[in-house]
């Protein structure tokens, strides 16, 4: 009975990367990397430029193979996905890229629309209906369903991939720099924004980034990409105490000492 109960309360990753190896051509991205993402967790994972911050997202989210190792994704091994459980992964979560990657050619709603369209029945009307709320829930407003994405704004742009990544009501959410390209005020708006989704909503949330106010005002941990693998995932406060060159130099330099007195 006590094994039960405390096999119950361990908790559930929804990403667990084992032993990663990646890899173009002669060159090595990864190496032996691990890491989990638990259920309910906000994960920042920064890194260095050619750290390989994207190339693990890619990994993840299936764009990319590995050379080796392994990656699971809410319970499915990437390496033996049936086409049901491909199906059942991209209806369980939402992806928000860097540029919004939205299609040009489509409206606001129905860019939104599209994923429901694409992965269920529903009729049109209620389709619809379900992309407006999503839309007024990441804070745009019903003069913005009709236009284009050339006609959005940066910040627009973002939010209106974000109610996209968020049309099936997904449990874990990708978001590939989030904040790039923002003012400091609209960046900050965003914060908050994906703060109050993710608690409100129970998200699960991976995300990379490089903005250390984000770090600091919406992750629960930090996973660090250096010397080929993640070097540590803690708190930031945590991580502020860390020997490792690279960390104390990100964390404790004057971009991240001037973090740290905004979030204090």
């Amino acid at each position: 009975m006590t094994d039960s109960i405390s096999a119950k309360s361990e908790p559930e990753n929804l990403i667990e990367v084992r032993g990663l190896l990646s890899q173009f051509g002669e060159r090595t991205i990864h190496e032996n990397l691990d890491l989990d993402l638990q259920r309910g967790e906000v994960m920042g994972v920064v890194g260095g430029s050619g750290a390989g911050k994207t190339v693990l997202l890619n990994t993840i989210i299936g764009l990319k193979e590995p050379e080796g190792g392994s990656v699971k994704v809410l319970g499915y091994d990437r390496a033996s996905l049936t086409d049901a459980q491909s199906a059942d992964i991209e209806r369980r979560t939402g992806i928000l890229f860097q540029q919004g990657a939205l299609f040009s050619s489509l409206s606001v709603l129905e860019n939104v629309a599209s994923p429901l369209v694409e992965h269920t029945k529903l009729p049109k009307s209620v389709i619809y209906e379900l992309a407006e709320l999503k839309i007024a829930m990441v804070g745009l407003k019903p003069e913005h369903h009709y236009l284009k994405p050339a006609e959005l704004s940066g910040g627009m742009k973002k939010r209106a991939g974000l109610a996209r990544a968020l049309a099936l009501d997904p449990e874990l959410v990708f978001l590939d720099e989030p904040t790039a390209g923002l003012d400091p005020i609209g960046a900050a708006a965003f914060d908050d924004l994906i703060r109050q989704l993710a608690d409100d909503l129970g998200l699960s949330v991976f995300m990379i980034t490089h903005d250390l106010d984000t770090l600091y005002a919406i992750c629960d941990k930090v996973a660090v990409l250096a010397d080929k693998r993640v070097v540590e995932k803690a708190t930031v406060q945590e991580l502020e105490h860390s020997d490792h060159p690279w960390i104390k130099e990100y964390f404790l330099g004057p971009r991240g000492r001037a973090a740290t007195k905004t979030a204090a």
